[in-house]
């Protein structure tokens, strides 16, 4: 067996280097705003608006190019572009349980983290494959493999004592291969995994040839990546339905993280996701399973960056009671509440600027508020004057401040990309960033303001301090204050370059209450949506399958898991260029 697993490993690292040059993604890292977004330039690039329409910010730092869904034909389908995609280590670890039942949670630990595109890891155009990954894909294979066989008799889909052993072999090649490879086997793929099988088998038991074929199966790139057939003669612009056990994987990783389960299957192979209505007969299965909170879940903790509050550091001395426990509940506020919010009311203004929040009674006390007669994590009314929605949750706040002292700059960054889809540029490679120190006798705002007073600095900085200013009631651990240094506070903001909410406010209750009306901050919210479901960056070929979304969320009342059931029926899941189209 050592022989066949040295040629297996060199053959699959030459298969994966294939796979992953057809897409020009092998040995990449770091993070991208990837696709469409591009590299934005040093000043005066246009600015992508989330609405009907789109405005230029002249003199402002540049914004990343991010196309306006302006709908010009509606007509025919236009379902941009299905890039090869690799499945994420979350997708990945997931599947492998569901499909063996073992234990996978080494993954975390062992393989190279993924790399993020618009903040999601499930971005096609940052899923590389390096060598140290492709290792870890082999090893894990081995072990996973390994486990899986020790209990071979809940594997096999036959008694191999009644069966046969080769025959019943054939059967779990098969039956295997369709949920590993998402697709029934090719009469080719059935002949080479029956060959691995019998190597296995030879000199050895059954199990043996089992855990070679589960071994080969996990490391082929139909398990790794989603592979959906192309047609390279095809026009350029022809479309296509997408075939219906890719269209079952397409939904069964959007609204569940994992491959398919049978009944989506079974859906597949009669030809029964041929309309939208028997797509949505199953999204609206699929979201009543619990699978699809782990789901929605990892959409919120990747948009949002929910775990980012569980590795923050903050001055030991300045707030000794910051600790590990706090920082765990934090995260556990926010996730609960995203949770209850998208299950229960479900309303996009709720998610902006409900009055409430989930806290056990260790929270409620580092906070402040009268803490809940329940154990656990419990709802908490909380005054409506202080806090509104997601924006103010001490977990994003403290996680956009620094050791010491509130970000203006990390809190109004962290709202314009995130509820306002403007991608901001990095810093000049040459600029040598200096945060204001903390001095007895001066306010956050009056050591801040330096940087509008600098011509390098000031037309970034008005998109970020402005809004950022705002939150300066929220001390750096994200808890309510009313004096900085000793000094009153002024929350007062000032909003530019936006569709519809431009203008001062005052606190960041207000702020949360023009985001829930702005028509610019829900088509965001959508846009996020449709990078999460479809796994990729839009171009300007999705232009009028955002204009459909944004539409529909408006006329059904800004329903998030109607939006999900929307996505999924829309041109751009349910169909695909017929040549391939991932660039």
């Amino acid at each position: 067996m050592t022989d066949v697993r040295s040629w297996r490993r060199a053959a699959f690292i030459a298969g994966l280097v294939a796979v992953t040059g057809c897409k020009g993604a092998i040995g990449g890292s770091g993070t991208s705003a990837a696709g469409a977004a591009g590299a934005p330039g040093a000043a005066g690039a246009a600015r992508a608006a989330t609405g009907t329409g789109g405005v230029s910010v002249s003199g402002t730092a540049g914004m990343a190019m991010i196309p306006v869904p302006t709908c010009t034909d509606a007509s025919t389908a236009k379902p941009g572009r299905s890039p090869l995609r690799r499945l994420n280590l979350a997708e990945y670890a997931r599947t492998v349980h569901d499909l063996l039942g073992v234990d996978t949670s080494m993954v975390t630990s062992t393989f190279p983290p993924d790399n993020t595109g618009l903040g999601f890891t499930n971005n096609a155009d940052v899923l590389s494959v390096t060598s140290l990954q492709a290792e870890a894909y082999m090893t894990a294979s081995e072990q996973f493999a390994t486990a899986a066989v020790a209990n071979l008799a809940t594997l096999l889909p036959c008694d191999p004592m009644k069966a046969g052993e080769d025959a019943c072999a054939k059967q779990f090649i098969a039956a295997f291969g369709l949920r590993a490879f998402r697709r029934p086997l090719t009469a080719d793929e059935t002949t080479t995994f029956t060959g691995l099988y019998t190597t296995g088998r030879t000199g050895g038991a059954l199990a043996d040839g089992v855990a070679l074929v589960i071994e080969g199966m996990l490391q082929s790139a139909d398990f790794l990546y989603r592979v959906e057939a192309t047609d390279p003669t095809a026009p350029l612009t022809a479309t296509s339905p997408v075939a219906p056990y890719e269209l079952a994987t397409r939904l069964s990783y959007f609204l569940w993280g994992t491959l398919p389960d049978q009944t989506l299957f079974d859906a597949a192979a009669g030809n029964q996701l041929a309309t939208a209505d028997q797509v949505k007969t199953q999204v609206t299965r699929m979201l009543a399973d619990p699978r699809a909170h782990q789901a929605v879940a990892s959409f919120h903790g990747e948009w949002l960056s929910t775990g980012v509050v569980r590795g923050v550091d903050k001055d030991k001395t300045m707030f000794p009671e910051f600790t590990d426990a706090i920082r765990a509940d934090m995260q556990q506020e926010i996730a609960t509440f995203l949770d209850q919010v998208f299950w229960g009311d479900g309303k996009f203004e709720t998610l902006m600027t409900a009055p409430y929040s989930y806290m056990n009674a260790e929270l409620a006390t580092f906070y402040g508020v009268a803490a809940p007669t329940g154990t656990g994590f419990q709802k908490v009314m909380l005054d409506p004057t202080q806090r509104a929605g997601i924006i103010t949750s001490p977990a994003i706040l403290a996680s956009n401040a620094k050791p010491n002292q509130t970000s203006p700059v990390l809190r109004g960054k962290f709202v314009r990309e995130q509820f306002l889809c403007q991608q901001l540029p990095s810093p000049p490679p040459n600029l040598v960033i200096v945060v204001p120190q903390v001095t007895p006798g001066s306010t956050t705002r009056q050591r801040f303001a330096m940087h509008e007073q600098q011509s390098s600095c000031a037309a970034c900085h008005k998109l970020m301090d402005g809004m950022g200013l705002g939150f300066e009631r929220y001390d750096p651990l994200g808890r309510w204050r009313t004096q900085d240094q000793g000094l009153p506070i002024d929350a007062s903001g000032t909003i530019v370059a936006t569709d519809d909410i431009n203008g001062d406010f005052v606190g960041g209750v207000a702020l949360a209450q023009k985001l829930a009306m702005s028509t610019e901050a829900r088509g965001c919210f959508v846009r996020e949506w449709f990078r999460f479901a479809n796994g990729r960056s839009e171009i300007p070929a999705d232009q009028c399958t955002l204009q459909s979304l944004n539409d529909q969320f408006d006329a059904e009342g800004h329903d998030m898991r109607q939006l999900l059931t929307n996505i999924a029926m829309s041109d751009a899941f349910r169909y695909k260029l017929t040549q391939g189209g991932g660039s």
